[in-house]
């Protein structure tokens, strides 16, 4: 195995340490790799080392400004401490530069959801949605954000989705009562699904206000 791949599986098997002295070695000893700078970042992200982590990913990108994954580790930094348009930029990059997968159209609408502008959101969440349809927490998050434009009957499939894979996802259930409680005369369905959502979690206490709302209405 190079140095990378060695830092790399120490990682998998929690050796931060260790992972540090092989990606310091595959930069030591291919200073011109972005991989070594990148794998560096991720492990300085992880220690909340934000300004290291940032210099290591910025100097891939120097290295190689086609990196995808360079950008897309910059972004999650910044989308982390909550600079949304610059990890914005950054998704959008690693997306123009053919970053596999749904992950980085996931988090462009998550940027956007974040900077509250859920329309510009939805496309990125529904396509995130369509590569990767096993992705819960893509599905909840596109099922919110149409709930959030009042689009309700196309909501209600991609919650009932989250729960057949699931069931003991307490957003799903709190959202799901939600839609019913304001878009239909599911009263029944609505108190179910609300009180399975503060069972699960007991901190949801919008879910437990909503279910006492209603329960004072029959």
């Amino acid at each position: 195995m190079n140095f990378n791949e060695i830092g790399i599986q120490a990682l998998q098997e929690g050796n931060t340490e260790q992972a540090i002295q092989a990606f310091t070695q595959a930069i030591e000893e291919e200073p011109n790799n972005p991989l070594g700078y990148i794998n560096f970042g991720h492990v300085l992200t992880s220690m909340d080392d934000i300004e290291r982590a940032e210099r290591f990913f910025q100097k891939a990108i120097t290295l190689d400004e086609t990196s995808a994954t360079a950008y897309y580790g910059l972004a999650n930094l910044y989308f982390n401490v909550e600079r949304f348009e610059e990890a914005l930029k950054l998704y959008e990059k690693a997306v123009q530069y053919k970053l596999e997968g749904a992950d980085a159209h996931f988090m462009i609408g998550k940027c956007l959801e974040r900077m509250e502008q859920p329309k510009l959101a939805l496309p990125y969440l529904q396509r995130a949605v369509e590569l990767d349809e096993t992705d819960v927490q893509a599905r909840l998050s596109y099922g919110i954000t149409l709930a959030s434009l009042e689009l309700f009957e196309l909501a209600e499939p991609q919650f009932l989705q989250v729960l057949e894979q699931d069931p003991l996802q307490p957003d799903a259930h709190y959202n799901l009562g939600v839609l019913y409680a304001v878009s239909t005369d599911r009263t029944e369905d609505a108190m179910r699904h609300l009180k399975e959502a503060y069972t699960l979690d007991e901190t949801n206490e919008m879910a437990r206000y909503a279910y006492d709302m209603i329960a004072t209405t029959l």
